[in-house]
């Protein structure tokens, strides 16, 4: 069970570009092709994880889908002058996705979704960053069984429970170092209402509950190459909340229009505290152990989406979307340089036969660039000022669906 567990999370590996912060909001092939802007009108097996209300309208059969995401992040580049100038490691990440709907039941019925929410890795070998995040990796896997009611022809609820693991890498060498690791079990909710006030528009609102994932596990601090601690250690960061209100309308089944609003909850996010099992490690304590402020604000994400039905069996979506950052400047660090973002993305879907479709998908994020200006970061590095350049990600999925 261990080795099974510990194979699954080598591959889903998050990271920190497809959303502001390191949350992952694309996990399927049609919100990938649509920017996310997919919560309104949800057509397929992943409707278990995007909006659960809306398994009460789909059809009679059972649908099954899953999904493979390849990400690549460029390198981020910081700038001042040299020797603080540094280039981070560009990444290759697969992240799978895997959904099912129930056939219905009554009223009622259910689904189930694994997904990776969530995740962030970065890693520098530039000297004066990898004392802050020679590595950083968070990794984020959750199972979401869901549940719908469908309270008349036009209305619907839902809701699932959120069953999270996660591991996490804190990793920084110098004069001081520090290598530590650790893992959590958490749950939470989500929740989602599907309105339909006519046979050709969709509304919908959902909302995924904030999880603390409570790291908890090992450090190893040295300060040169001398031993100072070994033994427990945790730290939390937040999973934030997020409420998405979206609506869609459709012209002659065959061309739909989706504008998605989202608020994520990041002002949960108020310190990095680390934690040593109270050991006294003298006068380094306040380099391992003082908290960290980040103070994150709450953001918001505009999205829309359109997807065209075409005469050839084949389904053609695009998406738009700007993306906020929670991170500001005066507490940015190396572990997480995030800025604003413009998000555009495009894919298709073939229905090979009546039960079988497959399609692709690919998505940028295009990040900005942005400036620390000297003397507002606490950070030793970051207080002479600097900039942040280039970052950002280019995604690649590819996704199978079926229903009986």
């Amino acid at each position: 069970m261990n080795a099974a567990k510990g194979w699954i999370l080598s591959v889903v590996t998050g990271t920190i570009a497809m959303a502001g912060g390191y949350k992952i909001p694309e996990q399927s092939l049609n919100s990938m092709a649509l920017g996310a802007a997919y919560v309104a009108h949800t057509t397929e097996a992943d409707t278990a994880y995007f909006n659960p209300a809306n398994m009460s309208f789909m059809g009679e059969s059972q649908y099954v889908e899953g999904g493979l995401t390849l990400a690549h992040l460029p390198s981020s580049v910081y700038t001042l002058i040299d020797p603080y100038s540094g280039e981070s490691k560009t990444e290759d990440i697969l992240i799978p996705n895997f959904h099912y709907v129930s056939a219905p039941m009554g009223d009622f019925r259910w689904g189930a979704s694994l997904t990776v929410p969530a995740g962030l890795t970065k890693r520098w070998d530039t000297s004066y960053q990898k004392l802050y995040a020679q590595e950083f990796t968070l990794k984020v896997l959750e199972l979401n069984p869901s549940l719908s009611y469908r309270v008349s022809d036009r209305l619907s609820v839902g809701g699932g429970v959120r069953f999270v693991y996660s591991e996490g890498v804190v990793k920084s060498e110098g004069a001081v170092s520090r290598d530590m690791e650790g893992d959590t079990f958490e749950t939470g909710y989500n929740l989602a209402m599907a309105y339909k006030p006519a046979s050709d528009v969709d509304f919908a609102v959902t909302y995924r509950s904030n999880i603390d994932l409570n790291e908890e596990g090992t450090a190893k601090l040295y300060y040169g190459s001398a031993l100072l601690y070994n033994g427990d250690a945790s730290v939390s960061v937040p999973l934030p909340a997020s409420l998405n209100i979206a609506v869609s309308k459709t012209w002659q089944e065959k061309f739909t229009l989706e504008f998605n609003y989202e608020r994520t909850y990041w002002s949960k996010y108020k310190t990095l505290d680390f934690e040593y099992g109270g050991k006294d490690i003298g006068g380094l304590t306040p380099y391992f152990d003082d908290p960290i402020a980040k103070n994150w604000k709450d953001t918001d994400t505009f999205r829309v989406g359109t997807t065209i039905k075409m005469d050839n069996q084949l389904t053609a979506m695009f998406g738009f979307a700007i993306d906020e950052t929670p991170v500001c400047v005066e507490t940015v660090g190396f572990e997480l340089p995030d800025s604003d973002a413009k998000i555009f993305s495009m894919g298709f879907r073939y229905r090979q036969t009546e039960n079988l479709s497959w399609g692709a998908a690919f998505l940028y994020d295009s990040k900005e660039s942005f400036s620390v200006p000297a003397g507002v970061n606490p950070n030793a590095v970051l207080a002479n000022g600097g900039s942040f350049d280039e970052g950002g990600a280019f995604l690649t999925t590819i996704g199978i669906s079926y229903e009986y």
